[in-house]
This record gives C-alpha cells, sequence and structure tokens, in this order.
C-alpha cells in the first residue's frame, strides 16, 4: 500500500469533512479547486482519493442505470467481501459500486489495481486495491466493502488463489451477481444487481483451515451460480 503526502485517514472516519467510508456531497468546483490546491482533501493508505471519489459518484450514478434486488443484505456498516460473479473488465464492478452507493451510501474497494504505475495508481484513486491477501486483510481490517469479482480465482473451474481465500474465513461474504439487461451483455438497457444472503464460514473450522477456504469458495460459487 502506497501513502500519499496529503492527510491520510487509516479508518473509515472523515478528514477536511470528507469520509473514507462513506460518499458524501460533492464540492463545487471551485471549492474542490480550491481544496486541491490547498492540500484540504484525504488519500487514505491505498491510494482511495474520497474527494475525487465524490466527485465523479454523480457522474457514474447517472450514466450507469441499476436495478437492486436483495439490497436489505448489504452491510450499511463494518467490513464485508462481495464477491460477483465473472464479468467485463470494470462493467459490473462499476454497476455493483453505484447499486451499493444509492442502498448504503458506502464505498467499495474493488481487488485487482494493476500493477502498471500510471494506470494502478489511477484505478486506486477511485477505490481499486490490489489482488493480494495483504491487501485484502488490510482493508477488512480497517472496515471496508472489499469486491472480490470471481474472475480473480472464485469458481466456473479456475482454482481458487488459498491465500486469498483463507482471508476471507471469518469475514462476512455477500454473494452477488450482475446482469447486463442489454443485447450481447453489453449493460446497454442498465443493470440488474442480485444480492443473496450473506455467508459466514463454519466457526468449527479454524481460521487459515485449506479445507476450510475450499468448502467456503465452492459455496459462493454454488450461491452465485444460483443467482444467476
Amino acid at each position: 500500500m502506497n501513502a500519499s503526502v496529503h492527510s491520510i485517514d487509516r479508518t473509515p472516519s472523515s478528514a477536511f469533512g470528507l469520509s473514507i467510508d462513506r460518499v458524501g456531497r460533492p464540492d463545487p468546483l471551485f471549492v474542490a479547486l480550491r481544496r486541491r490546491i490547498a492540500g484540504h482533501y484525504v488519500v487514505d493508505p491505498f491510494g482511495l482519493d474520497a474527494q475525487l471519489c465524490d466527485l465523479a459518484a454523480p457522474v457514474m450514478s447517472a450514466a450507469v442505470r441499476v436495478e437492486i434486488d436483495g439490497a436489505e443484505h448489504l452491510p450499511v456498516s463494518g467490513p464485508a467481501v462481495l464477491v460477483t460473479n465473472r464479468g467485463l473488465g470494470a462493467l459490473e464492478p462499476a454497476a455493483l459500486a453505484v447499486a451499493v452507493q444509492r442502498t448504503t451510501g458506502r464505498r467499495v474497494r474493488i481487488i485487482g489495481a494493476p500493477s502498471a504505475r500510471g494506470l494502478g495508481a489511477a484505478l486506486r484513486r477511485l477505490g481499486a486495491i490490489a489482488a493480494s491477501a495483504d491487501d485484502v486483510r488490510s482493508a477488512l481490517e480497517a472496515g471496508h466493502l472489499v469486491v472480490v469479482p470471481m474472475a480473480s480465482g472464485f469458481g466456473r473451474g479456475e482454482e481458487p488463489p488459498l491465500d486469498l481465500v483463507q482471508t476471507l474465513m471469518g469475514t462476512t461474504v455477500v454473494p452477488v451477481a450482475v446482469r447486463a439487461k442489454g443485447p450481447i451483455g453489453t449493460g446497454l438497457a442498465g443493470w440488474r444487481v442480485l444480492v443473496g444472503a450473506p455467508i459466514v464460514a463454519d466457526p468449527s473450522i479454524p481460521l487459515g483451515d485449506p479445507l476450510g477456504a475450499a468448502e467456503l469458495s465452492e459455496h459462493v460459487r454454488a450461491t452465485i451460480e444460483m443467482l444467476t
């Protein structure tokens, strides 16, 4: 994780009126520019820029049409993992981020930030984190909502990344299916987000147990397939 030279918020709290965990009302453009010049904005250790995200949120919400089923299963506070079906690039995660914002007011941390310096840094500003057990563990310890696309190793005949799944044990896991409503899965007519009931690993299984991690992965995969 890379920390910014600007004010750093290491918990889901607020600084300069900007919350790391919750989407806020964006500043007028002249106020935003003045804050940027003065350095009065918060960037967390993962690289998320709360002010930039708040400015982008209304644009994304207007551009991405979303219907949500099962919104009551989305956590309104505290750490959790949202595991989603495999999709086309950033389209499904973007639709899910809008759905979470509308129903809970929270931001999401989507794993899969590339290592390429320019692109990776830009995506981190908007909430992406690395697909590593360390980053996922740190994000959950900080109380964030972490989005894990199935392309990261869950299901569909792929071998799940054991270290990542082991990190999720003991954390609330919420299965989510994101469906495109347009032709050939383009989402031109909008998106439908289906949220399943939370899954909690068997408490009798020790945290980090490889067999328990495999069982959790299979349970999540099967639940998402039923949603889709």
